[in-house]
């Protein structure tokens, strides 16, 4: 059986975000923490994102979009434009800091963003590890097409395919898109799963799913479309511990997140060279 959860969509001077996880009937998915939808949005030339320098610990972020570009820039020295179908992995461990934004041609003129964040929380024995960064143009993603459905393995396991991010517990995150009269089966039944549909409406048994449902699916559950729709299923194996979260900073002691606080309050942290000038502040 399906069960629908509805997001929270603010407002942020016209570029809307949707915050679909955490969610008050379920902080996790596997081991998904957090879910954004960014967008989608249309911007005038010279406006965009520009997202401060701001710090990370004890997760990892998967960034991947299907309008627009991002300016990805971390304390690891890393300068990468994401672009839509490509991964960006930013592996946290006991400490990163990273800013988003986008590039001068972007701002030059009118242009669009959409897509989608996610936070992916690390097992506690992986929590401290060296932070680290990963970046695949979508050339080099598993990908299936068969019988009216195109699937991209972004992260982890599934269907028999294996993505090149390094993941640290079992997971998988695949972007779906089906064309009219197609069907797909959701994949790792052995784990938890959800939906997310981006654009479009599909089926699940009698059930009516459109754009910007999140939908927590049962083992044997199919999907289906009657036209073009695009989707994510996102999910791993259930984590029988949930850690904590406060703000950027994911871990399962309080006294860890304290120290983190502390860390970006007295500045410890490492910059992000080339972009030093400014930070976020600590709520």
């Amino acid at each position: 059986m399906s069960i629908l959860l509805k997001g929270k969509t603010k407002d942020l001077d016209g570029f809307s975000v949707t915050r679909i996880l955490p969610h008050a009937e379920k902080h996790m998915v596997g081991p998904f923490v957090f879910l954004d939808h960014m967008g989608p949005a249309h911007f005038a030339a010279g406006e965009g994102i520009d997202v401060r320098p701001h710090p990370h610990i004890g997760l990892a972020t998967l960034t991947y979009l299907t309008e627009g570009s991002i300016l990805h820039r971390d304390s690891l020295g890393n300068n990468m434009e994401i672009l839509p179908g490509d991964v960006n992995w930013m592996t946290a461990g006991r400490g990163i800091v990273h800013s988003e934004r986008e590039t001068h041609e972007t701002k030059a003129s009118n242009h669009a963003l959409n897509g989608l964040q996610c936070w992916v929380a690390l097992p506690e024995k992986f929590a401290e590890i060296d932070p680290a960064f990963s970046h695949h143009k979508k050339c080099q993603l598993p990908q299936f097409n068969k019988e009216g459905v195109f699937a991209r393995l972004i992260a982890g396991d599934a269907m028999g395919m294996t993505s090149p991010i390094r993941t640290y517990s079992p997971m998988f995150f695949l972007d779906v898109i089906f064309s009219a009269g197609s069907t797909f089966k959701r994949p790792n039944p052995d784990q938890e799963c959800a939906l997310y549909v981006i654009e479009g409406e599909v089926l699940v048994g009698s059930e009516r799913y459109q754009q910007g449902d999140f939908v927590l699916l049962s083992p044997d559950e199919s999907v289906s479309s009657n036209a073009y729709a695009r989707t994510i299923f996102l999910g791993g194996e259930q984590w029988s511990q949930h850690p904590h979260m406060y703000w950027n900073f994911v871990s399962f002691s309080k006294e860890r997140i304290e120290q983190a606080k502390q860390d970006w309050q007295e500045q410890r942290f490492p910059d992000i060279p080339g972009d030093n000038q400014e930070f976020t502040p600590l709520p």
